[in-house]
Order: structure tokens, then sequence, then C-alpha cells
């Protein structure tokens, strides 16, 4: 348990201003406001959900992405430099002209750091949309057979040769940030058992297959946290009954043809919210700690 963060949110809980609607300045002047620094892809930065941050429009990155929602419950100083389509490469390399390195962000000031991150490194989410098949079987080809072929799971292997990377990020983090305390945001419930074809553009074996292989990133991720020191923030389950089959009201990651304001594969505002609950949800237990 990190001293700083401690400290903060006991101040803040004590005071009653620990709310999913607190304000930022919530906090009790007596201690200073957290200092919140957002990493990660576009699970982090909300892509095409209103409104936009103006600072970076290149990244993509909205206001209401989850880490705004944590930090406004939280009475957090966020510096949230989320870019869409980021990888680990670009925590320690400017992803775009006039963009700085995501690692920047982090000073041995900052008290908490959430980042989500992998989705693009393995190519998941190319994956994913290779998945789709508007026509029934057979009459199109099955991701899961082809990924699967041979007998070696191609799209799995290559999660699993990653793994090591995101261990030397936890660890840079950690030598930037070595006050902070690290909450990393798996990704989420896309798709219910069986899918929903034709509803959703999935077949029923290619639905359990792309679930399947986000919940091995997902373990991934939370087991190179649990060995780092970090924290792991399960968005699986608060999604159990808001994937892309649920009523589009309902939903918290659109489909492959969004119904509300979204990226393809994206939380909405909706799921944003979710996540942001979630991982304030997950501060606060870190706090009692």
């Amino acid at each position: 348990m990190k001293t700083t963060l401690h400290l903060v949110l006991a101040t803040v809980l004590s005071t009653g201003a620990l709310s999913a609607t607190a304000p930022a300045t919530a906090a009790s002047p007596a201690a200073h406001a957290l200092r919140y620094v957002a990493l990660g892809d576009s699970y982090a930065a909300a892509p095409l959900v209103p409104p936009a941050d103006p600072t970076d429009p290149v990244c993509l990155r909205s206001l209401v992405g989850y880490p705004h929602i944590a930090a406004e419950a939280l009475g957090a100083e966020l510096t949230n430099v989320s870019c869409s389509a980021a990888t680990v490469d670009h925590l320690s390399a400017s992803q775009h002209p006039g963009t700085s390195p995501q690692y920047d962000a982090l000073t041995p000031d900052t008290d908490l750091v959430s980042i989500t991150i992998g989705g693009n490194d393995t190519d998941l989410f190319a994956e994913a949309l290779d998945c789709v098949n508007i026509l029934p079987p057979p009459h199109g080809t099955s991701c899961a057979e082809k990924n699967t072929a041979g007998g070696t799971d191609k799209v799995r292997a290559r999660i699993d040769a990653w793994a090591p990377a995101f261990a030397t990020v936890l660890d840079e983090i950690s030598r930037r940030a070595p006050h902070a305390e690290v909450f990393v945001v798996g990704y989420g419930n896309y798709l219910r058992p069986d899918g929903c074809h034709p509803a959703q553009p999935f077949w029923k074996q290619d639905a359990n297959y792309l679930q399947r292989t986000i919940n091995h990133l997902g373990t991934v991720l939370k087991q190179a946290a649990e060995e780092h020191g970090a924290v792991f923030v399960d968005t699986y389950t608060l999604g159990i009954g808001h994937d892309i089959c649920a009523a589009p009201a309902d939903r918290y990651i659109e489909g492959p043809a969004p119904t509300r304001a979204a990226a393809p594969l994206h939380p909405n505002a909706a799921g944003a919210r979710a996540i942001g609950q979630a991982l304030v949800t997950a501060a606060r237990a870190t706090s009692t700690r």
C-alpha cells in the first residue's frame, strides 16, 4: 500500500467526499489532491465518445473515458495520456508528431497510475474484426479454425510472447513513479457464450474463441499485476449482461456497427462509467489495506 494514496483517500473517505459523483474539489484541503496519471490505449481513451479531449485530437481521447470518471470521484488531478492505437512502444516513444511518450507524464510525485494496454500489441482487435461473418456457416471462414489450425493457437501464443514486455512496463512505471499505486484495468466482456449471430456477426465458435482469447489476455495482465505489486481491475464481471449482444440501451461495449457514440468494439459512455466506478472501488479497497 503506497502511503500517499492511503492518506489522501482516508481523508476523502472520512469527509464523505468519495462518491461516484463527487466533484474534483471534494478532497479535504488538509491533503493534496491525488496526482493521477492514466496510461494506455483506446480502451482507456474511449474514442468517439463525446465530448472529445481537445488537447491531443489525434489520440481520439474522450473527456468521459474511465480515467475521467475515476478522477472525478476520487477528487484527483488527472493527467490522461492514453491514446487510441497505442502499444507499449508508445509508452517510451512518441506515437504521433507532437505527442509525448506516455511515460513522460509519470513523476516521483505521482500517486496513482492506471493502464490498459496489450490489445494492439497482440493484434487482438484486428483479429476480432477478422472474425466478422455476416452470413451463416458455411458461407465464410471461421477465425477460430484458422487461428488454431495445426493444433497451436497463434493468437494465444502471441499474447504469451508479449507478456514479458508488459512486465517490463510495470517495472518502468514503478521506477518513474515509485510512490504510486498502480492499477491494471483489464479488457471486458465483449461476447456472451455462443454469441448472438446474426444480431452480431460472429459465429458461435468464433464468439467463444474471441472472448476466450480476450480473457487470456486478461489473465496475463492480472498475473503480471500480481507479480509486480499492482492491482488488477476486472471489467469482465461488471459487463455480464452488458456485452455487444445486449439490447442497445444496456450495452457497455459496442459491436462492429455501434448503436451509440463509440468506436466499434470499444466502451461507450455507459461502459466507461462502469469501468471508472470499478477503478474507484479498487482504489477504495486498496486504501484500507
